[in-house]
C-alpha cells in the first residue's frame, strides 16, 4: 500500500456492514465473506436508471461498537426508538425479507416530481386523513385472527357466467380510502391509452380509435385485481418516493385478503385464506390498477406503434386494431411475451380476432363503420320506449333516460330519433 492510499484510508468513511450470519444457512452459504453485507448509505439511485434516491434511515443501520468505559455508574445507552415505535416497526405487518427495502426513508425530491403529498411517517399520514395514529393503526394492521373484518363480501353474477366477488369496505374505512383517493391515488401517473376509471374518458373514447379498422384483436388480463398483490402496491409507493413504513401502511389500507370464518372456543374469527390484494369495491383500487399497469401500457403502446396499429385499454380489456391482418399472429405472440414479462397472464378464453365481416364490439360498443350500438340493441330500445308509452310505469322512465343518454354519448345521430320518441312518450304520461 502506497503512502497516498494509506492516507486515504485514514480519512475515508468506513463502509457500513451488516452481520447476516444469523440468517438461514442456505442464504449465507459456505462463503465466509457472505456472513456480512455492505449497506450502501450514499445518495445514489435505488436501482439502475431509476430516479428514486437510496436514502436510508440511520436509526436502522448497524451502529459502531461503543468504546469501553470504566466509569461508574455506566452511561445509559442511546435511545433510537420509543417502545411503541419499535413494536410497530418490528411487528408482523411491517415485516419483510427484503433487507434492501427495510430501512428506506422518504425521498422528497421524487414525491415532488410526481406531485404527491409528503408523508414522512404515520403521524403525517394520520394528520392528512383526519384520524389519530391509533385509529390509523386499527385499519392498517394485518391480523391473522380478525374478530370484526373491515369489508363486507358478496357476489354478483358475471355476464359470461360465474360470479364476481365484491369487497365493500365499511363506512369508516371507506371514508379513509376516499380521502386517500383524493390526496394520493387520483394523482398517480397513468398512460394516455388507459380509458377506465378516469375523468373525461369512457367506453366511447376507448372504442373510438378502433372505428373502421379491418380487424380488431381483443384480449383480457386474467385475474387483474387479484394480481395487484400487497407487494406490488407497496413497491409502487416506494418507487414514487415513500419510505418503507409509510408505503407498507398505505398498501395495507388499500388491500385485503379473502377470509374464512372459523369458530374457536365459541369465538368467531375471520382468518386469511389467501394473499392480500386490491379488491373490487374499494375506492382506491381503480386508480391503483391504472398506475400499476403504466409500464405494461407503455410497452404495448410502443409495440402497437411499431406495427402501425391502435391500442387502448379499459380496466383489464386490451384492444388492438389495424388494417394488416397478416401481422395479427406475430402481434399476438409478442403481446403474450410482454404481458408475461410484466408479471401478468392473458385469459385465452376471452381472446378474439374480429374481422370487418363480423360484428366488431369493443367494451360493448360497435366499431365496424361508426361508433354506437348495434341495430338489434337500438330496436330493443325503441320497442321498450313504445311499450313504456302504452302501459309503462314511471319507474322505468329513469332507466330509459339512462340508456338513451348512453347512446347519445356514443353517437348523437343514432340517439336523436329515440330521444324524440322518449320525449313524446313522457309528455303523454303527464
Amino acid at each position: 500500500m502506497g503512502l497516498f492510499d494509506w492516507l486515504t484510508t485514514l480519512f475515508k468513511r468506513p463502509e457500513v456492514r451488516r452481520d447476516v450470519s444469523t440468517l438461514a444457512s442456505d442464504a449465507v452459504g459456505d462463503d465466509v465473506e457472505a456472513a456480512t453485507e455492505v449497506v450502501s448509505s450514499k445518495k445514489e439511485p435505488l436501482k439502475a436508471n431509476h430516479r428514486r434516491w437510496n436514502l436510508r434511515d440511520p436509526r436502522l443501520l448497524p451502529k459502531p461498537k461503543p468504546k469501553p468505559t470504566y466509569t461508574w455508574p455506566r452511561p445509559k445507552k442511546k435511545t433510537y426508538f420509543t417502545a411503541d415505535d419499535a413494536n410497530r416497526l418490528f411487528s408482523g405487518t411491517l415485516r419483510t425479507r427484503n433487507r434492501t427495502l427495510r430501512d428506506l426513508t422518504t425521498d422528497p425530491e421524487q414525491l415532488e416530481r410526481y406531485g404527491l403529498p409528503l408523508w414522512h411517517n404515520e403521524e403525517d399520514l394520520a394528520r392528512a386523513l383526519n384520524v389519530t395514529v391509533k385509529q390509523l393503526r386499527h385499519f392498517s394492521i394485518h391480523r391473522h385472527r380478525e374478530t370484526s373484518p373491515h369489508y363486507v363480501c358478496f357476489a354478483i353474477p358475471k355476464r359470461g357466467g360465474g360470479q364476481r366477488l365484491i369487497y365493500a369496505p365499511k363506512r369508516r374505512l371507506k371514508e379513509i380510502q376516499r380521502r386517500l383517493h383524493v390526496l394520493l391515488t387520483a394523482r398517480l401517473p397513468t398512460s394516455s391509452v388507459a380509458h377506465g376509471f378516469l375523468p373525461q374518458r369512457s367506453v366511447g373514447t376507448n372504442a373510438a380509435p378502433h372505428v373502421g379498422k379491418k380487424f380488431v384483436l381483443k384480449l383480457d388480463l386474467k385475474d387483474c385485481f387479484p394480481s395487484i398483490h400487497f407487494g406490488r402496491v407497496r413497491g409502487l409507493f416506494i418507487s414514487f418516493g415513500y419510505g418503507y413504513p409509510v408505503a407498507t401502511v398505505l398498501a395495507v389500507l388499500m388491500t385485503e385478503c379473502p377470509r374464512q370464518p372459523v369458530e374457536i372456543d365459541g369465538s368467531l374469527f375471520h382468518v386469511p385464506v389467501g394473499p392480500r390484494a386490491c379488491v373490487q369495491g374499494a375506492p382506491t383500487s381503480p386508480s391503483l390498477c391504472n398506475a400499476v399497469l403504466l409500464r405494461l401500457d407503455h410497452r404495448l403502446q410502443g409495440l402497437a406503434k411499431k406495427f402501425g396499429f391502435a391500442y387502448t385499454r379499459y380496466a383489464d380489456d386490451l384492444t388492438f386494431s389495424g388494417d394488416d391482418a397478416s401481422c395479427a399472429k406475430a402481434l399476438h405472440r409478442l403481446i403474450k411475451k410482454i404481458v408475461a414479462d410484466e408479471g401478468w397472464r392473458l385469459n385465452s378464453d376471452k381472446t378474439r380476432l374480429l374481422r370487418r365481416a363480423q360484428r366488431q364490439r369493443v367494451a360493448g360498443v360497435v366499431v365496424n363503420h361508426t361508433l354506437g350500438l348495434s341495430r338489434q340493441e337500438r330496436r330493443k330500445l325503441r320497442a321498450a320506449i313504445h311499450q313504456f308509452a302504452k302501459s309503462g310505469d314511471s319507474s322505468s322512465a329513469h332507466r330509459l333516460r339512462g340508456k338513451v343518454a348512453y347512446l347519445r354519448m356514443l353517437n348523437a345521430q343514432q340517439a336523436a330519433p329515440l330521444e324524440a320518441a322518449l320525449q313524446k312518450a313522457l309528455e303523454t304520461k303527464r
